[in-house]
């Protein structure tokens, strides 16, 4: 059976252009995007107030890459796309997208890369994406130098994008051995224009503008090919559902945070290029930092926060902090990249009634929103509808397709946002994205249900991801139901919940938690009995901490908040090899 959006969602305005740069769709009103007249300045630093409209962003791409091009050698309609790559590692910045956008100016590629990642990281990106230049900032500029030097790429291609927090004297030393971007624009205001690209019918929807690096479940990140129609399409696709709960709230345009990363596919598709289509504004912090997060809502008046479960926890535990600001202009907060619990939206509910809530699900592979949330049809337990143009499959753990709400399997998706495939690995394309009659799919991995909200409208509800899925008995438990859980006991700061082998029972669950600080003196014996109970009183008895408690300093995440828990079974592997058991 295949699932389709509610009737309520339109269907999309236009089909999603196939032979346009993502920059020109994004600049041309005649496809779509707010009016500029009613627009908003897309990035505003939520540090230092630095912003720029939408003509000054698009004159500053130009003259970027008329300077890139002549320090690259790079033509615009010359060679392949795989010849004019780079990466791009840096802390947010509102210059993120105008050098995203410049390797696109040659039909090129860009790459961007995580910003936690070590030197070695960055390499295995900078060799296997075949970068040939590479824009970072001061703070990340010795790491950067560390890698590039590896692969081969000259000091003097590596440049400096501006992001504020690094000392003045640092920042300018930086300066001096490494261009800017904007000694690189005043360089190419000097330089004539570089000829227009010439595409053919379908090169955008053939053609990858950004290299995006997967987490995936094992081994190192793979590189998805994501087009230049995937994001346009995913664009569409965001803003045509959204639309109808901004109608109701009366809103044309409004604030936005953005201090998810740029470089993971949630920052960059959904807040750095869905918001400004829309004419938004985007607020962009470099790094999450409670008081400066909490400054930019009230200096700039954010309406809608996307963030990930971590900030909604810090909100919910540093309530002594957030009641200092002013957070009344907040409308909607937005959560992705992984679930968050009915009981942590309903603890914060009691502390901010006047925000709704949503949720969404998406993908690297799937050019980000699968599922979303419309600010007129919230349900705390799902993670909203499917998107227009999106369709969905589930498949049952007995190898049939699901035909019922509420039964659980394997999400299927098909969309013009699934992207091309993995980079130069083939078994990975071929087994992640597969053919049926009906079509290409993509298999995503995660457990779900479809289920009708009260609404009466079809939402998904993301259980976990099926290699994660703890088998008690035969019994599946998901660790994101049970760390939501644990979350509202308060000796709970942080928590991540992975399985290990027992037995008698096949698996059990064990709860890794950091612990708040008001229970720091108490004994660590009577804590960890006292969350074990937390859980014994509420849930069934295959759920209940029979792995047992133990007690860390932090929990292992992504920059876009996703536990890490297969590096806590790596640890608890290691652990066992130790000590001569089976594990």
């Amino acid at each position: 059976m295949v699932f389709h959006p509610p009737a309520w969602v339109p269907q999309l305005p236009i089909d999603p252009p196939d032979s346009v740069t993502i920059e020109q769709f994004m600049t041309s009103e005649a496809l779509g995007r707010q009016s500029f007249a009613k627009s908003r300045n897309p990035f505003t630093c939520g540090l230092t107030g630095r912003t720029y409209s939408w003509p000054e962003m698009t004159q500053r791409v130009d003259f970027l890459s008329r300077a890139l091009g002549k320090r690259l050698g790079w033509q615009p309609n010359e060679g392949t796309p795989w010849d004019k790559v780079f990466a791009v590692f840096s802390l947010n910045s509102v210059d993120y997208l105008t050098v995203l956008y410049a390797a696109h100016r040659f039909s090129g590629i860009s790459t961007p890369a995580n910003a936690a990642y070590s030197a070695l990281e960055l390499q295995h990106q900078l060799t296997s994406s075949g970068a040939q230049a590479i824009f970072t900032c001061t703070v990340l500029l010795e790491t950067t130098l560390k890698a590039t030097r590896a692969v081969g790429i000259a000091d003097d291609k590596v440049f400096i994008i501006d992001v504020p927090g690094a000392p003045e004297a640092v920042q300018k030393a930086a300066s001096q051995q490494h261009a800017t971007v904007d000694q690189l624009i005043a360089e190419g205001s000097k330089l004539s224009a570089l000829k227009p690209l010439k595409w053919t019918k379908g090169q955008g929807a053939r053609q990858p503008a950004f290299l995006c690096y997967s987490s995936g479940t094992s081994g190192l990140p793979k590189a998805v090919m994501i087009s230049h129609r995937n994001v346009i399409a995913n664009v569409l696709q965001i803003g045509t559902f959204e639309a109808h709960g901004r109608k109701k709230n009366g809103i044309v345009t409004q604030v936005e945070i953005g201090l998810l990363p740029f470089s993971h596919i949630y920052g960059l598709v959904v807040i750095a290029h869905s918001g400004s289509f829309r004419g938004d504004e985007i607020i962009v912090l470099p790094k999450f930092e409670l008081e400066t997060f909490l400054a930019a809502i009230q200096r700039f008046r954010i309406q809608i926060l996307r963030v990930v479960p971590p900030i909604v926890i810090r909100l919910l535990r540093t309530q002594d902090i957030c009641s200092q600001y002013d957070l009344s202009s907040v409308r909607f907060l937005y959560t992705g990249a992984a679930p968050t619990g009915e009981e942590t939206l309903h603890d914060l509910r009691t502390i901010y009634p006047k925000w709704s809530f949503g949720q969404g699900y998406g993908m690297t592979e799937t050019s980000t929103v699968v599922c979303t949330t419309s600010e007129h049809d919230t349900y705390d337990r799902s993670s909203g509808s499917l998107v227009p143009g999106a369709k969905a499959k589930i498949i049952g753990f007995d190898g049939q397709e699901v035909t019922k709400y509420d039964t659980p399997g394997e999400l299927l998706v098909q969309s013009p946002s699934v992207t091309l495939g993995y980079l130069n690995n083939e078994k990975a394309t071929n087994e992640t994205f597969v053919y049926h009659d009906d079509g290409r799919w993509i298999r995503t991995g995660d457990e779900v249900i479809v289920t009708l909200a009260p609404s009466g409208n079809e939402h998904i509800v993301v259980v976990d991801r099926i290699k994660e899925l703890i088998k008690v008995k035969g019994h599946q438990v998901a660790p994101a139901e049970l760390e939501a859980h644990l979350l509202t006991h308060p000796a709970v700061s942080d928590t991540a919940v992975i399985q290990l082998p027992d037995e008698n029972a096949g698996e059990v669950p064990k709860a890794f938690v950091v612990l708040a600080p008001a229970y720091a003196s108490k004994s660590a014996d009577d804590v960890a009995r006292e969350i074990a109970k937390h859980v014994e009183e509420h849930k069934a008895p295959y759920k209940w901490l029979k792995g047992g408690v133990e007690f860390i300093e932090i929990i292992p995440k992504s920059p876009s908040g996703k536990i890490l828990r297969r590096l806590l079974r790596d640890q608890e592997k290691a652990k066992a090899r130790k000590s001569g058991s089976k594990l």
